[in-house]
């Protein structure tokens, strides 16, 4: 069994998307997710999601919601449980705050996301060791490469407050069943 978290950090209507290209053995390969990661012995779902998100993307996490159980299955996989958040509060620790490590690898120094332009492009971007970040309109995203089920539950995230259970069947990148809170979807 593994455990894992996925945030959508919001800003101005994009997400903060990776486009996982550098993982070796990597079964997201050239798909476009949010970012998160396995949790550690110990710690709790926020705890996980604040450290991935940090090691990730160097952001600081201020504002998130815990929005969804995501269950996966896949053929050759071990059950992969999913704590699904969105964020809409972050900021970059400055350099006093997380050291110069932090601060490279990020390739930013600000003090918050104070993006100068309302352009998607011209906003910031941190280095990722797992692939490319980039922020995408939310209107555009449809258009990547997505897993079939991170397409239902990014669906949910826009049209739903309430927090939802989706468990989802593969077999290769093919979704073979999609079952929202208990009841499979058609």
């Amino acid at each position: 069994m593994l455990i894992t978290t996925l945030c959508y950090i919001e800003h101005k209507d994009c997400y903060l998307m990776l486009h996982r290209t550098k993982k070796a053995h990597d079964i997201n390969e050239g798909k476009w997710i949010g970012v998160g990661g396995k949790f550690l012995d110990r710690e709790s779902p926020e705890e996980c999601l604040l450290r991935e998100v940090r090691e990730e993307t160097g952001y600081e996490l201020t504002s998130w919601r815990f929005r969804g159980f995501i269950t996966f299955l896949q053929e050759n996989y071990e059950t992969e449980y999913m704590c699904l958040y969105t964020a809409d509060g972050f900021r970059v620790p400055s350099d006093e705050e997380s050291g110069p490590s932090l601060a490279a690898k990020s390739g930013l120094s600000l003090a918050g996301p104070a993006f100068a332009s309302d352009a998607p492009a011209d906003w910031p971007v941190p280095a990722c060791d797992e692939g490319v970040l980039q922020w995408v309109p939310k209107d555009q995203i449809g258009a990547l490469n997505l897993w079939p089920g991170d397409r239902i539950f990014l669906r949910l995230l826009a049209e739903r407050e309430e927090f939802f259970s989706l468990k989802l069947l593969y077999s290769g990148d093919d979704l073979l069943e999609a079952v929202l809170d208990g009841q499979p979807l058609t």
